[in-house]
């Protein structure tokens, strides 16, 4: 085999591989941005411990956040087109997730900031965890809608999948229930990062550097 053909073959096996390493890492990213959470299976009824002051004229959204995913980022511009939509209609609960040991003010990040942006929206920090344990959430941008009378109505993610903005079918539902007290479904996908897990991939390190 002469030298140039040799070359060839050398250039030819290398852009093989670096595409099968492209390809293999596109599919990892896909894989995980598609992947859900642990979907929470809220209580039917309010939780009469809960300290979240249901509203009794209208329907509460409650949405369990962890401050620092950046998952959450887009289910919170999500939350402001839904209170856009139902203006007026519908009071919103942020509860951000702040566990034991933490420096004051670990919660309040960009996302607490975008958050209390949003008109009818609280963001409300959930020390410990007591509140995402009363709503049985373990996956950051649970969201649960209950009517006026405490009933759940609507449980699960508000994004298409981890980050992703845009129209998807927990928004549409939480829409139609505040409209017309029904939807095509009652659930939905949640994608988001685990709450209760200090090691989970897009925190890592959030902890360690922000104890007291």
């Amino acid at each position: 085999m002469s030298r140039t053909k040799k070359i060839r073959l050398i250039v030819l096996t290398g852009t093989l591989l670096w595409l099968s390493i492209v390809g293999i890492g596109l599919g990892a990213v896909w894989n995980y941005e598609n992947t859900p959470g642990i979907a929470a299976k809220p209580p039917q009824q309010w939780p009469v411990e809960s300290g979240i002051a249901r509203k009794q004229d209208h329907a509460t959204l409650v949405m369990l956040a962890h401050p620092h995913c950046p998952c959450t980022r887009a289910a919170i511009g999500e939350l402001a087109s839904i209170m856009a939509h139902c203006q007026g209609r519908l009071t919103a609960y942020v509860l951000f997730l702040k566990p034991p040991g933490l420096s004051d003010n670990w919660e309040r990040t960009d996302l607490w900031q975008s958050a209390a942006s949003i008109p009818g929206v609280n963001p409300v920090v959930d020390d410990g965890g007591i509140e995402a344990s009363r709503f049985h959430a373990t996956t950051s941008g649970q969201t649960l809608l209950y009517d006026a009378n405490g009933n759940l109505l609507f449980s699960g993610g508000i994004t298409s999948a981890r980050g992703h903005a845009g129209d998807n079918a927990g928004e549409s539902a939480i829409e139609s229930l505040v409209d017309t007290g029904s939807a095509n479904t009652d659930r939905s996908h949640v994608f988001g990062c685990p709450l209760f897990n200090p090691d989970s991939e897009c925190r890592k390190g959030v902890y360690e550097k922000t104890r007291k």
